[in-house]
């Protein structure tokens, strides 16, 4: 195989499986290939430019069981999640709680939403699915935006690296719960406040991890290991649940 700097698709064969990947070119200079699962299955393989093609097959090839599993769970997952309609009666999560959505029409009274004793209540003028997804958005980058801060807060506290408090953006992502520039911008997915804390917490964490070390080499892990001895149990609740918290984000 010839060396590939481009997005590229390709395939490995495991016990009769077909298993399709696509190969991006990674970001920094970390010359390990990291292989990532999403939760729509896709799998995508993250390797520096200048790896030959073969070694990155080889790659995907040892990982291929761990691959097969994480496939096979997350479509188990998607078959149990039905589409969100936004109606009375649905469940929608926040902090890992779940909450039965109440759609109030009432002409008169101004459009909000408030989360109620078990359930969170959705007044409209004109019922239409649309309207209801756009103010339940809305309502939870509210949400994200004060309870990510006062968490940032106190994992500050453990990250003694951290010089200064960085910045956090919200950017609704399909494949991703956050980012951190070169810059200690952190960027977090507002859906993630759907999840429990500790899972809120573990994405900071692995951001301002980041900050100090923009790979995922071994003094990374290290750091992880410091701040969150138990990061690795709250990282697959956390893909656990993925399928859930991210329904009807479309």
């Amino acid at each position: 195989m010839n060396t590939m700097a481009a997005k590229q698709s390709s395939y490995i064969m495991y016990g009769g499986e077909r298993i399709e990947f696509t190969r991006v070119p990674r970001k920094n200079v970390s010359s390990r290939v990291m292989i990532k699962v999403h939760p729509d299955c896709r799998v995508v393989v993250h390797a520096p430019p200048e790896a030959p093609g073969d070694d990155v097959y080889d790659a995907v090839k040892k990982r291929a069981r761990w691959i097969r599993a994480q496939i096979r769970l997350f479509k188990a997952q998607l078959e149990h999640v039905s589409p969100r309609r936004f109606r009375s009666g649905e469940s929608h999560y926040y902090l890992g709680k779940q909450y039965m959505l109440k759609v109030v029409e009432s002409p008169r009274d101004k459009p909000q939403v408030k989360l109620l004793r078990g359930h969170i209540e959705v007044t409209v003028r004109v019922k239409s699915k649309e309207r209801v997804k756009a103010l339940v958005y809305d309502w939870y980058k509210v949400r994200a935006k004060d309870v990510f801060n006062r968490r940032l807060d106190v994992m500050l506290e453990q990250t003694l690296w951290v010089s200064g408090r960085p910045h956090i953006r919200l950017l609704s992502m399909k494949t991703q719960w956050g980012s951190c520039s070169p810059h200690g911008t952190l960027t977090l997915n507002p859906h993630l406040v759907k999840a429990p804390r500790e899972c809120i917490d573990y994405v900071i964490l692995h951001e301002l991890c980041h900050i100090a070390e923009h790979n995922h080499s071994d003094r990374f892990y290290r750091l992880m290991k410091q701040v969150m001895p138990m990061w690795e149990q709250t990282k697959e609740k956390l893909d656990g649940m993925a399928s859930k918290l991210l329904n009807g984000i479309n």
